[in-house]
């Protein structure tokens, strides 16, 4: 049963976190950010050994290598100096100064300017505040925004390219556990850091490490309102004029109206999170705030209890806290999101926007009878009952952003502008097939490229290139299965997204930065910019008097997609939420080690056939001794699609990597018949990773030994490729 005592579950969890913080640490504050003046602290050999530094770096090093995101970790939310989390104090100082060194290596005597910002999480002001006077400290000119709001990380991204700075830190971790936090590192054009990179700043923090051992490492901070320090920006204007120049044009902003004329009302959910802040004067200056109730206005690092509960433990029966997150894409975090009692009163038809902290990731519902269950069912689509003979359905992105991306495309139809330029989507590969059966009945081109928005900003950059260097030729490019892609020449983006709710819309014309830099489309996912596009399609449908549920019915019927079964398993290894370090690091490094070998098996069967070490029904046998009786019938290929195993049937796919960032995998299942999706899930998601003998017998063991390293390459080739 979900526990909705919220205040009850808050107290759980922070009082373990008390509870496991020794008196020493808690007494002990490094950086005494109360202090607005100038701050030194001298790192030495004695400080290095006391934080026990070589061991985080080792480790940090290692989350750089893998992570898609940011370098994400779990943090002491009550005590943010304590140096045996990943993130603390001292770390996000040492990361900043090894930042700054390898951006002033590359820009030379350029003078440097960034922007520092975050979303709502436990510290986020002190750690932004700790980046701004390491930067300026540095010289570096550090932007904040006026009033040091948080803002959403489609903003800031925003604002970085308009701008033309030098790169941003946003305090950030998405939609993961409130314990967790990170500083994502964007690059000048406001996208996520390339891997050369993020290595090239680990190795200075080494450096930093080293030095402090051998003579001392100063370490200053300037005073709070030191001149380089300035706060200057929201940005509301320029992104009220970018979104009037794509998503939110006249026609749609007149229907919002008329329809909120009429009485119609979208619940915007903002989760505690960002988007209040920049969504409600955005939507004031297009003139349709007042289409809008907003809930869960309040900032909370703990988000109002979404995805947190107490839950027995199998070995004692005592309630423990558990915290599934807060990806309210994810049904069993929807569960906790207290709908039934939010929705209770709502008529049929009402729709709802729910976005994460950040504003990057969007998902949509709608309240409708529970007599459509059935047909929702049939669909595929989740709902939860919310009384009142109401349910209340949650459309996953795979449903949500289809519904997006045609009902855009109509809108540029309807306006004679589609066929001005040649269209194209980039998505993830485990982004639901449904999506290319979509752009292929349009005529629109796809590139899939491995899950990430940086993989998506790569995608731009790469045809942005070619347009740049001709104009007047065809743009093609290679997609993560290694097929070429034909764009078109001058083509225009009708879609970015991925599987988990991040997406973008490329306007009718390039965007120029102020400088004059050109760009397909933004760098970072954008729920601010989806949230216009959805209230249009909404109020177009209030007036329709019809479901959303239905017009993805007649997508289906009128594109004649057949894989309309999509769903998504994440198989977690320990729980994150342990508030004791020690027992929480060996939990992870135990979890991690066995979804190592779990991905290790399926990467070496999709590599060897790659290699023509095996052959498919070599895989195919070891497939069915390793996971037992399963059906392989229609299965057409392993790939390894540059970063995941892509299982490619006549009539499902299902997807299997592995989190960079976490001790779990993650299955993705798409096809024509939910049941087959769902039985072979069953095999996939509950093997262990032993070894069998046809495994042992076909691939060598010095091939497996050395398949991670080939499949690293074969990613720094396609990533490298064309940029």
């Amino acid at each position: 049963m979900i526990e909705r005592d919220v205040e009850a579950i808050k107290k759980v969890y922070l009082d373990g976190v008390e509870r496991n913080t020794p008196k020493e640490i808690k007494n002990s504050p490094v950086f005494d950010l109360s202090e607005g003046g100038e701050i030194k602290l001298l790192l030495d050999r004695q400080l290095v050994e006391k934080w026990n530094l070589e061991e985080w770096q080792a480790n940090f090093k290692k989350e750089a290598a893998v992570s898609t995101a940011g370098i994400r970790g779990i943090q002491n939310v009550l005590y943010p100096w304590d140096i045996r989390f990943p993130i603390n104090q001292v770390g996000v100082v040492l990361a900043t100064i090894a930042k700054v060194s390898a951006l002033k290596e590359k820009s030379g005597e350029k003078k440097l300017h960034k922007i520092a910002a975050g979303e709502v999480r436990y510290n986020t002001r002190q750690y932004v505040e700790l980046i701004a006077r390491v930067q300026a400290a540095l010289g570096v000119h550090t932007h904040l925004a006026i009033g040091r709001k948080t803002m959403p990380i489609w903003l800031v991204s925003f604002l970085i390219f308009m701008n033309d700075y030098d790169g941003g830190e946003y305090v950030t971790a998405s939609h993961a556990v409130s314990s967790k936090t990170a500083t994502k590192d964007l690059d000048s054009e406001g996208s996520q850091f390339l891997p050369e990179y993020s290595v090239a700043c680990i190795s200075k923090i080494e450096g930093i490490v080293k030095e402090a051992k051998e003579n001392g490492y100063a370490i200053k901070l300037s005073a709070k309102n030191y001149p380089l320090i300035t706060e200057d920006f929201d940005g509301i204007a320029d992104y009220t004029e970018y979104l009037k120049n794509g998503v939110a044009t006249p026609k749609s902003l007149s229907l919002i109206k008329e329809q909120a004329d009429n009485g119609l009302k979208i619940l915007f959910d903002c989760g505690g999170g960002s988007m209040f802040n920049a969504m409600s004067p955005i939507l004031e200056n297009l003139g349709i705030l007042s289409v809008f109730d907003f809930c869960r206005i309040q900032e909370d690092p703990f988000f109002h209890g979404i995805g947190k509960t107490l839950m027995p433990n199998p070995e004692n029966g005592q309630k423990e806290f558990f915290d599934l997150s807060c990806d309210i894409s994810l049904l069993d975090v929807v569960k906790t999101a207290g709908f039934e009692e939010i929705l209770k009163e709502k008529p049929s038809g009402h729709a709802v926007i729910m976005v994460d902290p950040d504003g990057d990731r969007i998902v949509l519902g709608q309240v409708e009878p529970e007599t459509r269950s059935a047909f929702l069912g049939n669909l595929g689509i989740s709902y939860i009952a919310v009384g009142g003979g109401k349910i209340f359905t949650i459309y996953q992105p795979t449903f949500g952003f289809l519904m997006l991306m045609d009902f855009y495309t109509k809108q540029l139809k309807t306006a004679g502008v589609f066929n001005n330029y040649p269209r194209f989507m980039i998505k993830t590969t485990p982004s639901s097939k449904a999506w290319d059966e979509w752009a292929e009945a349009n005529k629109i081109a796809v590139v899939n490229t491995p899950v990430g928005f940086k993989e998506i900003a790569a995608v731009m950059k790469k045809a942005e290139r070619q347009i740049r260097e001709n104009p007047d030729k065809k743009a093609v490019l290679k997609d993560a299965f290694g097929k070429e892609i034909g764009l078109g020449v001058q083509p225009r983006l009708i879609f970015g997204g991925e599987e988990n709710g991040g997406m973008i819309v490329g306007p009718e014309n390039y965007i120029k930065s102020r400088k004059g830099r050109m760009a397909i489309a933004m760098r970072e996912k954008s729920a601010g910019e989806a949230a216009v596009l959805a209230a249009a399609m909404i109020a177009y449908f209030d007036k329709e008097k019809k479901f959303l549920s239905d017009y993805l019915n007649e997508i289906f019927i009128d594109n004649n997609i057949n894989y309309k079964y999509y769903f998504r398993v994440d198989d977690t290894y320990y729980n994150e939420s342990e508030p004791n370090p020690d027992i929480l690091k060996k939990a992870k490094q135990e979890g991690e080690m066995k979804r190592d070998k779990i991905y290790s098996f399926y990467l070496c069967i999709s590599l060897a056939l790659r290699e023509k070490i095996i052959n498919l029904e070599q895989a195919k046998a070891i497939l069915k001794e390793s996971l037992g009786e399963i059906n392989l019938d229609g299965l057409k290929d392993i790939i390894f699609a540059t970063f995941d195993v892509y299982f490619d049937f006549d009539d499902m796919f299902a997807e299997v990597r592995k989190s960079g960032t976490d001790a779990k995998m993650r299955f993705f299942f798409c096809g024509k018949n939910q049941q087959k999706c769902q039985l072979f899930s069953r095999k996939l998601v509950k093997y262990g990773g032993e070894i069998a003998p046809l495994f042992d017998k076909y691939i060598p063991r010095d091939f497996r030994d050395k398949a991670q390293d080939l499949a690293d390459k074969i990613y720094s080739d396609y990533f490298r490729y064309g940029l």
